[in-house]
């Protein structure tokens, strides 16, 4: 259902800071709208996002019905040690999707 992208540098020096970008196609439906028949729209939303970096929550967000659809976030961290990034969002009835991108610290 979902597709992702991420834009996560392939590289960078030890104590650098670097930006990490990262987009779920997703309709965030909010439950308020109707249909072209009248019929109420099931509310449909991601409620949770995390960015791990070797293990570690980097980054995290809660999101509520007034977000976006497809939402995109841009963030930083710095860069300890070459390791695994983990991208996950969870919606409101469980199910989550994930992607995962390696960082060579140099």
């Amino acid at each position: 259902m979902a597709s992702i992208r991420l834009s996560v540098p392939p590289t960078a020096k030890r104590g650098d800071v670097i930006e990490l970008k990262a987009l779920i196609q997703h309709p965030m439906e909010s439950g308020y709208r109707r249909g072209s028949r009248g019929e109420a729209i099931p509310r449909n939303i991601i409620t949770r996002f995390e960015c791990l970096y070797d293990g570690e929550i980097v980054f995290a967000a809660d999101f509520q019905p007034g977000i976006a659809a497809d939402p995109f976030l841009t963030f930083h961290t710095r860069a300890t040690q070459s390791g695994t990034l983990v991208f996950r969002w969870t919606d409101e009835h469980g199910e989550s999707w994930q992607e995962t991108a390696m960082l060579m610290v140099t």
